[in-house]
């Protein structure tokens, strides 16, 4: 498919206007993060089969949204007939409610779930850690980022290349250093801060009404009106 061009000047949010973008979303409006998570992962699976080769795929999940989020896309693109491997950063009954039952699903479809990346991948999808990062990454996400770093696979981040802050654009060690990043619903600050790890930018629909923006003082005009998938800048 054709990725059209985002609006120019679109505004970009701090992590602590993200998380109460999230809050409203779920507790003002009932748009549950389940149905979020949804639109974002189909939205990466599609950005994945469109700029890279999707026979062999490893994802690398988190246990939180943005590893349910990278689920959601394992589970699609193995609905387009590719090779998926899931490899989580945290065993099964570490993960947050969400993220618990997107591997259940993955696991009912027999879609491999690993505790170690398979040789080789055709594309690496990151979906490690996403916009809590406190600090550098830690313990078994630092070692996943390290060997996303290492390989020769293409990496699609999805929101942010893990390890990066999304305020402030600080490059943690390590971080993912990514050929393209998917972020959700407006773009982050931090991103503009670090294109050497972002790589191409893209922004996906994750369904936010205006109103929402509205909350901060954010007259937006709908950025997906070409579609559900836009990139930003050249």
């Amino acid at each position: 498919m054709t990725i059209p061009q985002a609006p120019a000047s679109l505004p970009a949010l701090t992590t602590q206007q993200m998380r109460e973008v999230d809050r409203i979303m779920v507790e003002d409006l009932h748009i549950d993060l389940l149905q979020m998570m949804e639109n974002a992962g189909r939205a990466l699976a599609l950005l994945a089969a469109d700029r890279f080769r999707i026979r062999r795929v490893v994802v690398l999940a988190g246990p939180g949204g943005n590893g349910g989020g990278g689920m959601v896309a394992a589970r699609h693109l193995a609905n387009r007939g590719a090779d998926v491997t899931v490899v989580l950063s945290r065993p099964r009954s570490n993960l947050d409610a969400v993220p618990q039952h997107q591997a259940a699903i993955l696991s009912r479809m027999d879609v491999t779930i690993s505790d170690d990346p398979p040789p080789a991948p055709d594309v690496i999808v990151d979906a490690v850690i996403g916009y809590s990062l406190s600090g550098d990454p830690r313990g078994r996400s630092a070692e996943l980022i390290e060997w996303a770093n290492a390989s020769r696979a293409p990496t699609l981040s999805l929101d942010t290349p893990s390890g990066l802050n999304l305020t402030s654009g600080r490059v943690g060690e390590p971080t993912v250093r990514a050929d393209a990043t998917m972020t959700l619903a407006l773009p982050k600050q931090g991103l503009f801060d670090a294109p050497e790890v972002v790589g191409d930018l893209f922004l996906a629909d994750i369904g936010v009404p205006p109103s929402v923006y509205a909350a901060f003082g954010i007259d937006l005009t709908d950025p997906f009106q070409a579609g559900p998938v836009v990139r930003i800048g050249e």
